[in-house]
């Protein structure tokens, strides 16, 4: 099996950095995920000495030597697990996807995704998206619940993946955010690229705080519109026009107002109403609630939603209760979403 290996010196300017993070910055082929499990297999040193935690704060001049050993080939299997199917037809499968659930395998994680589930129900699915990702034509965060399309044969998704690019699709969310929005609707045009430095995540900031460009930043733009305010957070409807990775959730943070339950992002970890402190959500509160979208065959236009999940309700509850609102108020908000 090959290895690749890395070497380089801690510059001046990293002192104080965590080790993750600068072998990251250095090492832009390696996730934070895999860097950190190349640390506990004893894989990184500094200056000839095993790294104990990814977390360690570095001084500045100190030699890294990193060996990554190629990983063996991931495979999507099958597997038996429950899928709710919104609609299907002969082309397209449009299914409810379940925060917590990753749409396809990847690197330490290969098995409970989508793709292991749709092949688990024996049917065929489109080979465009390569073996990995049969039948795969966009994707959502995997704490993201909702609305994902799925081809059935490359024609239909050909087509599909046509009508994403020329922005014909017709996505609606809701998600909860932090803060009180400045009136009733409004439009976020803010590019979004990888982040150098923290290559989890996506930015929108055109230099870091270290002055490293922004990667290839690309035009996005998100429209929302306020369903209702809940104390010091808004309930808001969002339509993307285009599709970035963690779109929604960038551009929200972008205004200072993260997505409810979105710690990347810097949501915080619980909220606070008064003397009332809510559990964790334990999720995203962002839901893919509407897709509209032409039949690939016939053109015929076709609209699936997907309800808002019980955990979500059931956290709407619990903070219109701790702020005191009237009964009924954020149901009439959110009608044809229940």
């Amino acid at each position: 099996m090959e290895k690749l290996t890395h070497q380089f010196a801690v510059q001046a300017e990293e002192a104080g950095a965590r080790l993750d993070r600068v072998i990251t910055s250095h090492c832009p082929d390696l996730s934070r995920t895999r860097v950190q499990e190349l640390i506990e297999s004893g894989l990184v040193l500094i200056d000839g000495h095993a790294a104990r935690k990814g977390a360690l704060h570095l001084r500045g001049g100190e030699n890294i030597s990193v060996e990554a050993p190629e990983r063996p080939p991931i495979r999507a299997e099958a597997e038996s697990i429950p899928l709710d199917v919104l609609y299907e037809d002969d082309d397209v499968i449009a299914i409810n996807k379940p925060a917590g659930m990753t749409v396809h395998a990847g690197a330490g994680n290969v098995s409970g995704t989508l793709v292991n589930a749709l092949l688990g129900r024996g049917q065929s699915l489109s080979h465009s998206g390569g073996p990995l990702r049969p039948g795969i034509v966009h994707r959502l965060d995997k704490e993201t619940s909702g609305v994902i399309l799925v081809a059935r044969n490359d024609a239909a998704h050909a087509k599909l993946g046509e009508a994403f690019r020329r922005r014909t699709m017709k996505k609606t969310y809701i998600a909860l955010v932090h803060g009180q929005l400045g009136g009733t609707s409004g439009r976020i045009e803010l590019a979004v690229g990888r982040d150098p430095l923290h290559r989890t995540r996506m930015t929108t900031l055109r230099k870091t705080w270290r002055g490293a460009a922004l990667a290839n930043p690309r035009v996005a733009r998100t429209d929302w519109r306020s369903l209702a305010t809940i104390d010091n957070t808004t309930l808001v409807e969002v339509r993307p026009h285009t599709g970035r990775t963690h779109q929604i959730r960038v551009h929200f943070s972008a205004l200072k107002h993260p997505v409810m339950g979105d710690r990347l992002y810097g949501a915080p970890g619980q909220l606070s109403i008064g003397k009332i402190t809510l559990p964790s959500l334990g999720r995203n509160f962002l839901h893919a609630a509407k897709l509209g979208f032409a039949q690939p065959r016939t053109g015929e236009w076709v609209e699936v939603r997907a309800v808002l999940p019980a955990e979500l309700r059931a956290f709407l509850e619990k903070l219109s209760a701790a702020a005191g609102e009237r009964p009924g108020r954020i149901d009439a908000a959110l009608a044809g979403y229940l």
